[in-house]
């Protein structure tokens, strides 16, 4: 298949400061080509929860348009990413028992207990968003990550299982087709950041990902390859901003500059000396604050950021067995001297995720898109190529099956119409269709 003939992906990542859609496809080296990418600022979501709906509709319809003629494409539909408080997760264990444990484990039995997975949501207000795998038993063996050809006769899923509110879900959905798109398919936010700054290496060896977005902080832990853990800490990079505001008395766009422009997440690591003049309103006086004391007032909501995350961590029994330590990413990572706060904190090695890895180096577009604020954004198009390869896969399949059904068909046809005496002694046409 030619790069033309590769299906366009739309990433539409609806957060708290940011609404972000970008168009790509895979090119021929396994890179993403990035055709058009539209950002404006987010109105009508508060902690990644969509709180007005038609507010929201109208930055996605805004965010859209500007892909739209960036790509030179109608935009349809898209991948859409999901966060916020209204999600949760829980281990769960499933078993069946096989009526034949001579009969192969095929993908049947796997999906049947996915299926049985899905059917014992305790809150009849939410509803299961992802369900991930972590291993298998069978019988008395345990610790199987494929079980597809073994045999035996109890055979046990243990799975991680993401979770949403009904009410969030339909509020995602409605403002989406307000703005003029479907939803191809919702995807945890951390989930689709860990696609585009993760190695599989990471994965393997165990690795926690933050991902400090304006509203929310999404921890997903991998391990063995698979998500173990996922989290959702209700404080962000807005939260900062409001603080600073507060304790400067200043207003908010002024306090987000301040901010981005001049703020660590550690104070030791400022000049005690500088002082950071800011232009005030209506013809007011310039205020004037330190660095150092503009980094404590940043520093404390970090910290208290990075402890949640923490406790988060421990309590999976995970943290000894995080060999390549924590990646920050997200528009949060971009504070000054955040991966040395959070080693400090954490007790782990930590480095900044940024999804260049995943792009083509094709200009501008590419090089703003390298920011770790586009983690998002960038995964949830990588997330739609690694479905529409398995769709694709599993067409092909299903085609090859039915060729093959038509040509044995076909022969035993022509079998009947030229008579008996053509199969083996003994064998009957119908025995060919088996």
């Amino acid at each position: 298949m030619s790069e033309n003939q590769k299906p366009l992906i739309v990433g539409l990542d609806i957060g708290t400061t940011k609404i972000c859609a970008i168009v790509g496809r895979e090119n021929d080296h396994g890179k993403i080509d990035i055709l058009g990418m539209g950002r404006v600022n987010s109105d009508g979501v508060s902690r990644g929860t969509v709180a007005n709906i038609g507010r929201t509709a109208n930055s996605i319809r805004e965010a859209i348009a500007i892909a739209s003629q960036a790509s030179n494409i109608e935009i349809k539909t898209a991948y859409v990413g999901i966060a916020g408080q209204n999600i949760g997760s829980f281990r769960h264990m499933m078993q069946i028992v096989r009526p034949n444990n001579r009969e192969e484990i095929s993908q049947v039995d796997i999906d049947r207990l996915e299926h049985d997975v899905k059917m014992i949501l305790p809150d009849p207000t939410e509803t299961i968003i992802e369900i991930i795998p972590q291993d298998y038993s069978i019988d008395q063996e345990t610790n199987i990550s494929d079980p597809i050809g073994r045999t035996g006769s109890m055979l046990t899923g243990f799975y991680h299982v993401i979770t949403s509110k009904i009410n969030s879900i339909e509020n995602i959905d409605r403002a989406v087709r307000q703005a003029g798109i479907e939803s191809h398919k919702l995807i945890l936010e951390p989930i689709a950041s860990g696609m585009s700054v993760l190695n599989q290496e990471e994965k393997e060896s165990g690795v926690a990902l933050i991902d400090i977005g304006g509203g929310t902080t999404d921890l997903a832990i991998y391990k063995d390859g698979i998500i173990k853990h996922t989290a959702i800490i209700p404080l962000g990079g807005k939260k900062i901003t409001d603080d600073i505001a507060e304790a400067c008395q200043l207003i908010y766009r002024i306090a987000e500059q301040l901010k981005v422009q001049h703020g660590y997440a550690v104070h030791t690591d400022t000049d005690e000396n500088a002082i950071i003049s800011m232009y005030g309103n209506n013809n007011r006086q310039p205020k004037e604050i330190s660095q150092s004391n503009l980094a404590k007032v940043i520093q404390a909501r970090m910290e208290e950021i990075l402890y949640l995350i923490d406790v988060e961590i421990r309590c999976t029994g995970l943290k000894k067995k995080l060999h390549n330590g924590i990646v920050i990413t997200g528009g949060g990572s971009q504070l000054k001297s955040i991966t040395g706060l959070a080693e400090l904190v954490l007790g782990l090695d930590a480095r900044l995720g940024s999804p260049q890895q995943n792009l083509n180096n094709l200009g501008t577009t590419v090089d703003n898109l390298r920011n770790p604020m586009y983690a998002t954004g960038i995964g949830l198009v990588m997330r739609g190529i690694e479905d529409s390869k398995f769709e694709t896969q599993m067409s092909n399949t299903a085609s090859t099956s039915k060729t093959k059904k038509t040509t044995i068909d076909s022969l035993i046809g022509k079998a009947k119409k030229l008579g008996k005496g053509i199969l083996r002694d003994g064998m009957d046409i119908d025995d060919y269709s088996n």
